[in-house]
C-alpha cells in the first residue's frame, strides 16, 4: 500500500513550485485579454494617416453603444481623473456653485476639482457605503437653485457601493441652468448605465477597468445640452479643452494632440468583444459575478460593506479582530490573489474584489478559494470549500 503524503497546511505555493500564477482581482487596472494586449503590440503607426483615422472613427462610434448614447464622446491619453478635471473645467467659471454627491473617495474627488477651479461646492455628505436618496439630492436643488452642475458617481469605487443614477436624472431634466454629470470610471461595463434615458449630460470614464486595457485613456459623452454651458466656460483649459477636441473630430484630424496610437488600437479590439456578446449580456455576466461572489463570502460568514452593492466591485468587512492589510497581503502573496484595501479610514477594514471587464468564474473561484486559505491562516474559523461550493453552483451555467 502506497504511503499517503499530507501536505503542509503552511505549504507556500510560490515555495514549492518555483513560481506561482497570479490573478488580478483588484478594481482597477484589470486584468488584459492577450488579443487586446497583442494588439496594443503591433507595429507603432503615424497618427495623421487614413489608416489610424478610420480606427478613430470607429472607436469613437463603438463608445457609444457602450455609453448608450447618441452623443459624441471624446478620446483622452490621461486616467480617469483627467476626464473629470475636464468636465469640471469646460462647464464652469469660478464662482459657480456645483452640487458634488459624495460617499466615497472618488465622490469627494469631484469636490476637490470643482474647488481647485474655484467652484463653490454645496456637497451632499453621504456615509461610505450608503448612497444619496434621491430626496435629498431633490432638496438640495430646490433649496439652491442657482446649482450650475450635480456631480455624482455611478460606482463609488472605494466602498463597492451603486448609486441611483436613474433616479437623480428627471430631478436635473427640466433645468435649463444645470448639467448633470456623472463619473463611470469603474461602472462602465459592468453596472446598467442608460447615458441618454437618464439625462446624464457629461459621463466619463476610463480603459482600465471594465473596458479590460491598461490604463492611460479617458473618455468624456457630451450632450447637446452641455455645449452651452462649455460656450459660456470661463474656467482656464489647454489640453483638457473640449472645443479644440470638437473641431479636431470635425476636421478629421482626429486628435489636436498626439494620441494613445497603441492603447487606441487595443480599445478597438476590446470594443469588438464587447459588439460580440452585447453590452447587456456583457453587464449581466458581471452581475452574476458579483453576485455569486457576495453570496459565498456571506457563507463564510463575512459581511459585505456597502448597502446597495454595485456589479463592479465588491468590499467585503475584515471580521473583527483581524488586521485586512495582513489579509491583503497573504491572498497575494501566499496564494496569488491581488485584490484592494481599503482607502482613507476603511484600511485594514474592508477589502475589494472587482467583477468587471476580463475577470471570468474560474478568477472568483480562486478568489474564493483563497479567501477561505487566508482566513483560516489568520486564524478565523472557516470551513474550507463551503464559499467554493456556493460560487460553482451560482456560476455553472456562466460561460
Amino acid at each position: 500500500m502506497k504511503k499517503r503524503v499530507k501536505l503542509s497546511s503552511t505549504l507556500n505555493p510560490s515555495l514549492s513550485f518555483g513560481y506561482m500564477k497570479k490573478y488580478l482581482l483588484t478594481p482597477g487596472p484589470t486584468p488584459v485579454p492577450e488579443d487586446v494586449r497583442l494588439a496594443e503590440a503591433q507595429p507603432i503607426i503615424y497618427h495623421r494617416t487614413k489608416e489610424f483615422l478610420e480606427i478613430f472613427e470607429k472607436i469613437s462610434n463603438d463608445l457609444k453603444t457602450v455609453f448608450k448614447t447618441k452623443n459624441i464622446v471624446l478620446t483622452f491619453l490621461s486616467s480617469g481623473t483627467g476626464a473629470m478635471e475636464g468636465a469640471v473645467a469646460n462647464t464652469l467659471s469660478p464662482g459657480d456653485k456645483a452640487l458634488c454627491i459624495k460617499g466615497g473617495k472618488f465622490g469627494e474627488r469631484w469636490a476637490k476639482i470643482c474647488e481647485a477651479y474655484g467652484i463653490e461646492v454645496v456637497p451632499l455628505d453621504v456615509e461610505w457605503g450608503d448612497y444619496a436618496k434621491p430626496e435629498e439630492v431633490k432638496n438640495l436643488l430646490e433649496k439652491e437653485p442657482d446649482i450650475k452642475a450635480v456631480f455624482a458617481t455611478l460606482c463609488e469605487t472605494s466602498t463597492g457601493t451603486l448609486f441611483p443614477i436613474e433616479k437623480y436624472g428627471p430631478l436635473i431634466r427640466q433645468r435649463a441652468g444645470t448639467i448633470f454629470v456623472v463619473d463611470a470610471i469603474s461602472g462602465l461595463t459592468a453596472c446598467d448605465l442608460q447615458t441618454d434615458n437618464w439625462n446624464v449630460d457629461i459621463c466619463v470614464s476610463a480603459s482600465q477597468k471594465g473596458l479590460m486595457l491598461p490604463p492611460g485613456l479617458a473618455f468624456v459623452s457630451i450632450s447637446e445640452k452641455t455645449w452651452k454651458f462649455v460656450d459660456t466656460s470661463k474656467c482656464p483649459k489647454f489640453y483638457f479643452d473640449f472645443k479644440k477636441q470638437l473641431k479636431a473630430l470635425k476636421e478629421k484630424t482626429p486628435t489636436p494632440y498626439t494620441p494613445g496610437i497603441s492603447l487606441i488600437r487595443a480599445l478597438d479590439k476590446s470594443l469588438s468583444r464587447i459588439e460580440k456578446s452585447g453590452i447587456d449580456k456583457v453587464i449581466l455576466r458581471s452581475e452574476k459575478l458579483a453576485l455569486a461572489f457576495r453570496e459565498a463570502a456571506k457563507t463564510l460568514g463575512l459581511e459585505v460593506f456597502s448597502k446597495n452593492p454595485a456589479n463592479a466591485v465588491t468590499a467585503i468587512k475584515v471580521p473583527q479582530g483581524l488586521d485586512g492589510t495582513r489579509l491583503e497581503k497573504i491572498l497575494d502573496e501566499k496564494y496569488g490573489v491581488r485584490v484592494a484595501e481599503g482607502q482613507d479610514h476603511l484600511k485594514g477594514k474592508i477589502i475589494r474584489i472587482a467583477h468587471a471587464g476580463y475577470i471570468g468564474k474560474l478568477d472568483i473561484i480562486a478568489a474564493i478559494s483563497a479567501l477561505e486559505f487566508s482566513l483560516r491562516d489568520l486564524g478565523y474559523p472557516v470551513r474550507l470549500g463551503e464559499g467554493v461550493k456556493v460560487v460553482k453552483e451560482l456560476l455553472k451555467s456562466l460561460n
